[in-house]
């Protein structure tokens, strides 16, 4: 019955709609040569248009999508007329001076997207991320619908970009750089990301090939804008899974301007939904705020501050777990004893002072320090039989285990401690003049790192303990009894006291320019990074510095046909961070390398009218080849590097986006990507990567019904082909290369929303919901076709076999949530 609803919700919500209006938004605040407000400006274009308020605010809505004049003007003052283009639902903060001199008239076509387009970077609505269906809503979720991202594991906010890993993504904050926690080996340990998608203003995203500016990662850029409030308003949304709001207001003279978000997760819905029977008490919290303050009208100071406090405590108590084939279905059951507590307290603050002394020159100076205090704290004992099902459906056993091929025990141990500051000083400089402008910066970095580590596994199968794998011993129980004593199986014990100094910096160079009609851009840049590593625990070692050129070219084809085409590439290196530099018994290497690799990037964007509405169809192909690369294991998000820069790899793919309004007055896309990344690790061959995605496929959908335009759908749907399946830490990777790969990825998450009231919809005149700005109601199917998939195996070995098995560990079923959305 639950099928069939489904098979009938699904073509409903699907159904045409009719066609709205294209806008977008311009707003900010009105100011005379002295920075004060001025009420009652004009602000207009063509036949239509508002004033300002008593305090200087203004709100115009613009049709989108194409270049309108905009005329700005007052009594008193001399008019400001300039050229403007926004994409649909884009809101575009514009402070205009109007001055007592002459009039003001620009020729500069102000363009969101043009801008970023020519760079290769992808822009993504906020207001499409905080709608869209996702087990961890945010920016990440929507990420991972994009060609080129990839990620297995819906409790994790950590994505994997055309063949990287999880370390290798930069994400800046208002240009700050901000950092993750160390120790987290689980997703279901995360909690939150850091960043409130209450607070977002802009979102841009880049897949490779980015500029010399942005930091030393070899694989993406996620470049976050908070807003600056234009006046009073607040939200709240509140879900089984936690809770988030957030305010934001500007003071009279609108000089201090600040937004503060709040939030609570609570993933017990969906921990508890799966195989394993648990008590768990997760509790994950934050607090974040930016605030700026025009001190002078050429001088702004911003802070950025965050405080997140989580704590993950966690009792399994029984598992069943089936797999194999449906001839021959297998079965690992486990009963547990013991329990895990960890906690992960992040402190983090930054000062941002941008100077413009004049239209030209913008200087900027940045200091930010983060502190992550991380406790990782277990003792778990897990007895397990590992055997065949019954899949007779008329016996009375059917789904138990009947023959049991393995028993056996694990203890699993870990007090692990980690407490790191990370303090920055940085400088950023542009220099604009006409068609040229010139950037530059330079940073100072010192990471001071304090890491205990101590875990151990003990394995015990049919009373014989089993050692560990070292080539000078035979493990060979229970056949011959081991006579020495006990010892774990597997056993890292480390004390680090490392400290990390850095300095970093870039120059380049943009054009904009034309040659017979065709608009081109051009970039040219390059990075420098120098590091020490230091530390009474760590060996003395030389400095290392690497050299980063990097550029791009644009150009856009005086054609009928609007398109652009791009190039882009460089030589991208990522100097070790503290996990990169801890090998896999915990032990810190100083000489280990910058991890190289040579990008090349060709892409092509076409937009072109489809129904007659707007639609842009994307492609990049793209080729990597690295060097002295840090081979890693990856255990769910844990990610064990073997620190020795004994490898080289290659990546090349292909990522197709088609978006536009599938729908009339909504944005949707359908996305595919294919990817293959291996290694060659000490010259024994390729083998493919953890990371090796060969395809992927995603679709984000929004719709709603013709008939109750409050009635919204959006459907987020990722098809990914399975990972290769890994293998043990303590293992040779070769070993396991030629075994199968993971199930295949396969996920729909659905919300349906109601507006009850919002800007264009209000009630009768008393009502008590017209006191909302904006009131929803919702709720969400997670995981729609409730789909079993994998993210890592658990190798269970059976002792009198000397076997291994491959038990695969499941994600989330299907999960219902409900949702209530409020503006004020």
């Amino acid at each position: 019955m639950k099928n069939q609803f489904f098979l009938f919700l699904i073509p409903l919500l699907f159904a045409s709609i009719y066609s709205t209006a294209q806008t977008a938004t311009l707003k900010g605040v009105v100011l005379d040569e002295n920075n004060t407000p001025i009420a009652g400006a004009n602000i207009s274009y063509d036949n239509s248009g508002t004033q300002s308020d008593k305090n200087g605010v203004y709100e115009l809505t613009i049709p989108a999508n194409q270049e309108i004049q905009v005329n700005i003007s007052h009594i008193s003052l001399k008019n400001l007329r300039f050229m403007i283009k926004l994409d649909e639902n884009q809101e575009y903060e514009l402070n205009p001076v109007l001055k007592t001199s002459v009039e003001q008239i620009s020729e500069v076509v102000i363009s969101g997207r043009e801008r970023k387009t020519v760079q290769g970077i992808t822009i993504l609505d906020p207001e499409t991320i905080r709608a869209t269906p996702s087990a961890n809503a945010g920016v990440e979720g929507l990420l991972k619908s994009l060609p080129g991202v990839s990620s297995n594991n819906e409790l994790s906010t950590q994505y994997a970009v055309r063949g990287g890993n999880f370390d290798e993504n930069l994400v800046y904050v208002n240009e700050i750089e901000v950092y993750r926690p160390f120790l987290i080996r689980s997703g279901q340990q995360e909690g939150l990301s850091f960043v409130n998608t209450d607070l977002v203003r802009n979102v841009d995203f880049s897949a490779g090939g980015f500029q010399s500016k942005y930091g030393d990662k070899l694989s993406s850029v996620l470049d976050i804008t908070y807003k600056r409030p234009t006046k009073l308003g607040a939200t709240a949304d509140l879900s089984l899974l936690g809770a988030s709001v957030s305010a934001g207001g500007i003071s009279k003279s609108k000089k201090l301007a600040a937004i503060i978000g709040l939030r609570y997760r609570d993933n017990s819905l969906l921990v508890n939904s799966r195989n394993t029977e648990v008590n768990f008490k997760p509790s994950f919290a934050d607090i974040q705020t930016y605030i700026s303050y025009n001190v002078t009208d050429k001088f702004e100071l911003g802070f950025l501050g965050n405080l997140a406090l989580n704590t993950y405590d966690y009792e399994p108590l029984t598992e069943q777990v089936n797999f194999g084939t449906l001839q021959f279905v297998q079965a690992l059951t486990v009963s547990y004893q013991g329990q895990e507590n960890d906690k992960y307290e992040t402190y983090f603050g930054a000062l941002k002072g941008t100077y413009r002394p004049n239209e030209n020159l913008t200087l900027k100076f940045i200091a930010s320090a983060y502190q992550t205090q991380e406790q990782e704290h277990f003792d778990i004992f897990a007895n397990y039989a590992l055997g065949t099902v019954n899949t007779d459906i008329g016996s009375e056993n059917v789904g138990e285990i009947e023959f049991s091929e393995g028993v056996g025990s694990q203890l699993t141990h870990a007090r692990n401690d980690l407490d790191a500051v990370i303090v920055n000083a940085e400088h950023k400089g542009t220099y604009i003049q006409d068609q040229h402008q010139f950037d530059w910066g330079i940073k100072y970095t010192s990471e001071d790192i304090r890491d205990r580590l101590e875990e151990f596994e003990i394995i015990d199968s049919a009373g014989f303990s089993l050692r560990p794998i070292i080539l000078d011993i035979r493990n060979d129980e229970p056949r011959t009894p081991f006579a020495s004593p006990i010892v774990p199986f597997e056993s890292v014990r480390a004390i680090n006291n490392a400290k990390i100094d850095r300095i970093s910096g870039y120059a380049q160079y943009n054009l904009r320019s034309s040659i017979n009609d065709h608009e081109i851009w051009t970039n040219i840049g390059v990075r420098a990074h120098n590091w020490n590593i230091s530390g009474p625990t760590v060996e003395s070692s030389d400095s290392q510095i690497v050299f980063s050129p990097r550029a791009q070219f644009a150009i856009k084809p005086n054609w009928k046909q609007n398109m652009i085409f791009r190039l882009s590439g460089g030589w991208y290196h990522q100097p070790p961070f503290y996990r990169e530099l801890r090998n896999q018994f915990g032990v810190v290497v100083p000489e280990v390398k910058a991890q190289q690799s040579i990008h090349a990037v060709l892409g092509h964007d076409y937009s072109f009218k489809l129904w007659k509405r707007p639609f842009v169809l994307s492609s990049e192909g793209y080729y990597k080849k690295l060097t002295d690369v840090n081979p890693y294991t990856i255990e769910n998000v844990r990610i064990r590097y073997r620190a020795n820069n004994n490898a080289e790899a290659f990546a090349y793919g292909l990522d197709l986006r088609l978006n536009g309004e599938f729908v009339p007055g909504t944005e949707s896309w359908v996305s595919i990507g294919y990817l293959k990344t291996e290694e060659n690790i000490d010259n024994r061959g390729y083998i493919p990567r953890p990371t090796d995605q060969r395809l992927k496929v995603g679709v984000l959908f929004q719709d709603y019904v013709p008939t109750i335009p409050s009635l919204k759908m959006y459907l987020n749907m990722v098809y990914q082909t399975g990972l290769p399946s890994g293998s043990p830490g303590f293992a040779d990777p070769y070993d396991f290369a030629d075994q199968s790969r993971l199930r295949d990825y396969r996920r729909a998450d659905l919300g349906i929303s109601y507006i009850v009231v919002d800007s264009d919809k209000r009630l009768s005149q008393g009502s008590f919901f017209n006191n909302f700005k904006e009131l929803s109601l919702g709720f969400v199917i997670y995981n729609l076709f409730d789909s079993q998939n994998a993210i890592t195996n658990t190798f269970v070995r059976d002792a009198s076999s000397q076997q291994q098995f491959a038990v695969p560990n499941f994600l989330t079923p299907r999960v219902f949530n409900v949702r209530l959305g409020m503006k004020f």
